[in-house]
């Protein structure tokens, strides 16, 4: 595990410590009631390894609540089994708001029905407030005649085709099935360890076409790489407004997948800290530094309330529930 505390300061330097090796917080006793939190420092678990985009936006948010709490915030990275060793830890911590976790859709939609869980996401966790969101692109390589969906719909109708993912389970399987369903085609997935080697093999024209997380796939996109389709939100992205959502295509109504990332807390944490840690998360995910910061991460911020973050993980569960079952998705 490595960990960072963050004061205040500026945060790139923080980042860059944290990303070379940090340092370690003993945190104190639980105590103080929920009136005067917090009276200690806090520490936010994030279950995957320094320098992703989890943990970037873990570390500039975490700095803005030191600010706002005028305590030290530590983030500790937990990576590894796809989150549950991060959310098996955070489902025991104590539950008073002084440990709470920045975890993902696969993390707390998806894992529920690929994996034996030790913990329960919908009853073991408080959901706090949804952080932002990732949006995706439908990309192929270049050199392909597909320059448009309904293409590559007709290109997926009429030639044996293959196409790539991030993994199995992972939001670009789960897209990519989720289109396969809608459009009324088929395709082999191809599993690669992560968005980088599977997009390198579509950039070289080994496998055709997939869904790929914006952070990844945009500056290759602008580089002339990879050329973008349609994005898989509901609306257009504002980093590539030409690019059509898939929403705009009759045939893919209600086809609709974006990677969010939300704060959680251990359940039983008190409701008047929750509403505490929301109104702090969103006071920092409206500052003007950090949305200019996510902008350039090619990452949207959202925040909302307790409400609205409790009742997307449970739409989310049935979602993924429905498109794993109905691609027969299996782990070996």
């Amino acid at each position: 595990m490595r960990n960072r505390i963050f004061p205040c300061g500026g945060w790139i330097a923080t980042l860059r410590a944290a990303i070379l090796g940090g340092t370690v917080l003993a945190v104190a006793a639980p105590g103080a009631a929920a009136a005067d939190f917090p009276e200690r420092p806090l520490k936010i678990v994030v279950p995957y390894a320094p320098g992703g985009s989890t943990d970037v936006v873990a570390r500039m948010l975490g700095e803005k609540l030191a600010a706002q709490f005028g305590q030290p915030v530590l983030v500790e990275n937990r990576p590894g089994a796809s989150e549950q060793i991060a959310s098996a830890y955070v489902a025991k911590s104590t539950a008073d708001g002084y440990t709470i976790m920045l975890a993902t859709m696969a993390g707390l939609a998806v894992n529920p029905w690929l994996y034996q869980l030790p913990y329960d996401v919908l009853h073991d966790f408080a959901p706090i407030v949804t952080a932002v969101k990732m949006p995706s692109f439908i990309v192929v390589n270049p050199q392909t005649p597909v320059k448009s969906v309904p293409q590559l719909t007709d290109y997926l109708r009429n030639n044996r085709v293959s196409y790539a993912t991030a993994g199995t389970g992972t939001p670009s399987h789960l897209a990519m099935e989720m289109y396969k369903k809608y459009a009324k085609v088929d395709a082999e997935s191809v599993q690669y360890k992560g968005g980088a080697p599977a997009l390198q093999d579509v950039m070289a024209g080994h496998v055709p076409v997939m869904v790929a997380l914006a952070p990844e796939a945009l500056p290759y996109i602008k580089g002339g790489k990879l050329r973008a389709l349609a994005v898989t939100s509901a609306a257009r992205s504002p980093f590539l407004p030409d690019v059509p959502a898939v929403t705009e295509y009759p045939d893919l109504k209600g086809f609709e997948i974006d990677q969010w990332l939300g704060f959680v807390a251990p359940a039983g944490t008190p409701g008047a800290v929750v509403n505490t840690l929301n109104q702090a998360i969103n006071e920092a995910l409206a500052d003007p530094q950090v949305r200019s910061r996510l902008a350039e991460l090619s990452i949207l911020p959202q925040g909302g309330s307790v409400a609205h973050f409790t009742q997307l993980m449970r739409n989310e569960n049935v979602k993924w529930k429905q498109v794993i079952k109905d691609a027969g998705i299996k782990l070996q």
